[in-house]
């Protein structure tokens, strides 16, 4: 079943509302349809959402369908920041277009090759799927903070997870990309990592919000 992108969107707004920001339920004015809106006939008509005196509600099989939308687009955004090196607008414009191509299959291999993220680049959670749920149990983690490697291991930098510009900006000057490689040489009292032959010393915070494949 392919939905309509506009549909999509429906689903993934209301994700959001009902999910993440606990509401319940989106008024119609907020995720901008109308009951006369091709998009919401066709939810309607798959039994994905009801509306009641101005208010929409996930039914059952929308609200696993919204899962599955919301989890492409999270998916897209990575894809354009970790492999593609694509960010700001130009990354979000991109990754509303990609989304739609991610049909059933395709996101698990964006998925496994993206190392089953567990954010977007803007920190929301990326609801897991099958392939990461394989992933845990094989022992392979994927993509964890820096604060989870032990002393002497390494890996690549998958993305930097930080709405502190100048935190981003250190990071960077520190040689911290998408692609690098790691080494994590002292987890305390700092954490003390090298990329490259440059050797740098930052706090658990920080570490924290380094994220790299193991």
């Amino acid at each position: 079943m392919k939905l309509s992108e506009k549909a999509e969107e429906i689903l993934e707004a209301l994700w959001i509302a009902v999910e993440e920001e606990g509401k319940g339920y989106a008024e119609l004015a907020e995720i901008k349809i109308a009951p006369d809106d091709p998009a919401y006939r066709e939810l309607a008509s798959l039994a994905f959402i009801e509306v009641r005196e101005g208010r929409v509600y996930f039914r059952p099989e929308g609200k696993e369908e919204g899962r599955k939308t919301i989890r492409r687009h999270r998916l897209a955004e990575r894809l354009m920041m970790d492999v593609l090196n694509i960010r700001g607008e130009t990354a979000e414009d991109k990754a509303c277009q990609f989304e739609h191509l991610l049909n059933e299959g395709v996101d698990a291999k964006v998925c496994t090759m993206l190392n089953h993220p567990a954010t977007c680049p803007h920190g929301k959670q990326i609801p897991p799927g099958d392939c990461c749920d394989e992933a845990k149990k094989s022992g392979d983690l994927g993509v964890v903070p820096l604060t989870e490697l032990k002393s002497g291991e390494e890996g690549e930098i998958a993305y930097i997870q930080t709405e502190d510009s100048k935190k981003m900006q250190k990071l960077m000057a520190m040689g911290v990309l998408p692609g690098n490689r790691i080494v994590l040489t002292q987890t305390f009292p700092s954490y003390i990592f090298r990329v490259g032959f440059s050797e740098f010393a930052i706090d658990t915070n920080m570490a924290r919000e380094i994220f790299v494949r193991k």
